[in-house]
């Protein structure tokens, strides 16, 4: 018989202080200021949110269906939805396929080519979407695109003679290809972090029970990690349905019309504008996106998942034997269709001076690029507008994400995560509903921002806020808590703490937070084809402007100019991050 168990002793006295310490919270000031940022920036999502749900019922104080009426009334409403329907679903499941064979490359098999394979994908997300549209169409226009007359000039020599094409971008599977290749990158990054996370125990017992490579990726790894691919999926819907640039570049031409499209013409190319319809057909959006949401909630809460595994599991990596090089080649083979080809357009039609398939290689030279783009008054003040809005819009964001992401982390309570959710959720609506919302909140009585840069800068704070949001979370989780603990015990005070601790190791992750948003800023085209005008050009606006009117010499002069900018304040940043890392370690380490 075994002795009975005793009880501890219950214990008496205050108690322990640690959990106190541990919960102590920032002080009032930073604590007070972080609220109205957070109120403020939450703001001018939710209301121009509301603003558009309201003006569907209500115009001029009084309660009216006129603006779903005039909606329904629209003549082609109904090849409208379709086409709208058929672009963001088939080129989501294009963008799926692809993102997560990669992503299954990367992570499950030897044909991962370290950062390399990590990075390559994510290529589109340098490459502005307004920017990438002009290249494609400079590349693949059935008679002067410049791969279209490369691969006539190599038919010739075998007898086919070809007039033009053979392809032609401004077609349905041109402007599905595009958008796929922008949406990929949300597919692979939720993918890698899935297949990164999966317990390799249950991939082992697949193969030891005889399953092979394939059935084991189809019957145990997809089905395991189908929240993330499921979360994959329904962003690359989201970026489908509020998309502006590549389909009135691409799509516009071939006869496609889908729904942002439209909102921006009846708002900005028609006038008087006709906001009532534009506004019902934002509800159309509104619709979408929610039914993809509750598909996915549907989807997900049927299936069985996989648990993370703990720090001893490993996966097994698996051997391609001799379709190793060619996954490896057909990786960077995706790279330079999806992100090189367009830039090359760019560039080779900026140099040229005028676009030709003929290209004149030794005529080549910037005279074109600083002749076309720096010596039009009207585009070089839309390229300081936007580097302006970059830096200042970009620094707003993430000191504000910063701020409220440091205190979801140091205050876990409802409040705190509401606030945390709250600015999450323009990565739930479509960016064309919030521009429209923005617009009609602040465009007229008692604020008339029309033709000002505030107004641009309150549309890109609303609409990447999401970005700025992470980017921040990633910052303050990568301080951890010893160190900010250690600072605390020594009788550091709280803002102390922050100055001497926090700041120096978040500086890396706010930087390339910051980098993050201005690249998104800059080449932004949603917002700025809504809110942007005459009055107060930028990039966006003004590629639209050219395109519009034909100006390839700098339509590819402007969108070269936009990538070099990107691209060099990517390189500043990643440097700089290096370096600052190291520093910030070190910093934090010794400011205890």
């Amino acid at each position: 018989m075994s002795a009975p168990t005793l009880a501890p002793p219950a214990p008496s006295g205050p108690p322990p202080a640690g959990p106190r310490r541990a919960r102590r919270r920032l002080p009032g000031p930073f604590e007070a200021t972080t609220l109205v940022v957070a109120t403020v920036l939450i703001g001018i999502v939710v209301v121009p949110l509301g603003r558009v749900l309201v003006r569907m019922f209500w115009v001029d104080g009084a309660l009216t269906l006129d603006p779903v009426r005039r909606t329904l009334a629209v003549p082609d409403l109904g090849p409208l939805l379709r086409d709208t329907i058929v672009l963001v679903v088939v080129s989501s499941a294009l963008a799926f396929v692809i993102g997560v064979g990669l992503a299954w490359l990367n992570e499950r098999t030897d044909a991962r080519m370290g950062l390399l394979t990590d990075a390559l994908p994510l290529l589109p997300f340098l490459l502005p979407p307004v920017a990438g549209a002009v290249g494609w169409t400079m590349l693949l226009s059935p008679r002067a695109g410049l791969l279209n007359s490369w691969i006539r000039d190599a038919l010739a020599p075998f007898g086919i003679e070809l007039r033009d094409g053979p392809f032609d971008i401004n077609s349905w599977y041109g402007l599905i290809l595009v958008m796929a290749f922008y949406a990929v990158p949300f597919v692979f990054l939720n993918a890698s972090a899935g297949l990164r996370n999966l317990d390799p125990a249950l991939e082992e017992a697949s193969r030891l029970s005889g399953a092979g490579m394939l059935r084991t990726l189809r019957r145990v790894t997809l089905p395991a990690v189908a929240p993330g691919l499921g979360a994959g999926f329904l962003l690359a819907v989201w970026f489908g349905v509020g998309m502006f640039s590549i389909p009135a570049i691409i799509g516009t031409p071939a006869g496609i019309d889908v729904i942002s499209v439209r909102i921006v013409e009846l708002l900005t190319f028609t006038y008087p504008p006709e906001t009532e319809v534009a506004v019902g057909l934002s509800g159309f959006v509104v619709l979408f996106v929610g039914a993809a949401y509750w598909l996915q909630v549907r989807i997900l809460r049927g299936g069985r998942y996989a648990t993370v595994a703990g720090k001893g599991a490993r996966a097994t990596t698996i051997g391609l034997g001799a379709w190793k090089w060619p996954a490896r080649l057909l990786v960077l083979g995706y790279v330079a269709v999806s992100t090189l080809l367009p830039i090359v357009a760019l560039v080779l039609v900026s140099l040229n001076g005028f676009w030709t398939p003929d290209i004149a290689w030794s005529n080549l030279s910037l005279t074109a690029v600083t002749e076309s783009v720096f010596r039009d008054a009207t585009t070089v003040t839309a390229l300081g507008n936007s580097l302006l809005l970059g830096v200042v819009g970009g620094l707003i964001g993430i000191l504000g994400a910063a701020m409220i992401a440091l205190y979801v982390a140091r205050n876990p309570t409802a409040l705190a995560r509401g606030i945390d959710g709250a600015i999450k959720l323009p990565a739930a609506i479509s960016n064309m509903v919030i521009a429209v919302g923005i617009l009609l909140l602040l465009a007229g009585a008692p604020f008339h921002l029309t033709g000002t840069l505030l107004i641009l800068l309150i549309g890109y704070l609303a609409l990447y806020l999401p970005q700025a949001s992470v980017a921040a979370d990633a910052a303050v989780s990568g301080v951890g808590k010893e160190l900010p603990g250690a600072s605390a015990i020594s009788g550091a005070g709280a803002f102390r703490t922050f100055v001497r601790i926090y700041l120096p190791l978040m500086v890396p992750g706010l930087v390339a937070g910051w980098a993050l948003l201005f690249i998104r800023i800059v080449g932004d085209l949603t917002a700025s084809a809504i809110l942007a005008g005459t009055a107060n050009p930028v990039v966006g606006f003004r590629i639209l402007e050219v395109f519009t009117s034909g100006s390839f010499a700098l339509l590819a002069s402007l969108s070269t100019v936009l990538v070099l900018i990107t691209s060099v304040v990517l390189v500043v940043v990643l440097a700089y991050t290096r370096r600052a890392s190291r520093f910030g370690a070190r910093a934090g380490v010794g400011g205890t």
